[in-house]
């Protein structure tokens, strides 16, 4: 029997930390397609195309020029076709106020980007089988995923 991959949006302007993240999902044992985006508006032009699947997760980096991770989640969460896929926002930065507020926007996991390669394949499995998991409900205490969280 074949098994699906999971399909994973990635938007990040930064081209090391797009590279970085492929690298780090590439050695997770799980089966794993990628598509990546180096802004919101082409990541939104994708979600938008009737002739695209849809990703079973997205990951948002938070500060991106021409739309932002903030903004994605919205227009994201504002479309009922694509409302109910998990959205994971990351940042370098936890800012306490901004995070709750993400998640009260519909952010399913607030991940903290870590200071390693290792701790980076550790949180993203952590978010993956978050999204693997259907109809989560993630308290505020675990919505933050980051290198103090484990």
């Amino acid at each position: 029997m074949l098994i699906k991959p999971l399909l994973i949006y990635l938007a990040d302007d930064d081209q090391d930390d797009r590279m970085l993240f492929r690298e780090a999902l590439d050695e997770i044992d799980m089966t794993i397609a990628i598509e990546d985006f180096d802004n919101g508006v082409t990541l939104m032009d994708n979600l938008l195309n009737s002739n695209k699947a849809l990703p079973d997760v997205i990951f948002l980096d938070l500060n991106m020029p021409l739309m932002n991770g903030e903004e994605c989640l919205h227009d994201i969460k504002n479309e009922p076709e694509l409302s109910q896929i998990p959205i994971v926002i990351y940042s370098t930065y936890v800012d306490e106020a901004s995070v709750q507020s993400l998640q009260q926007k519909g952010a399913n996991l607030f991940l903290e980007k870590p200071d390693t390669f290792n701790n980076l394949k550790k949180l993203l499995r952590k978010s993956l089988e978050y999204a693997n998991n259907s109809n989560n409900i993630v308290l505020t205490s675990k919505f933050i995923i980051s290198e103090k969280s484990y």
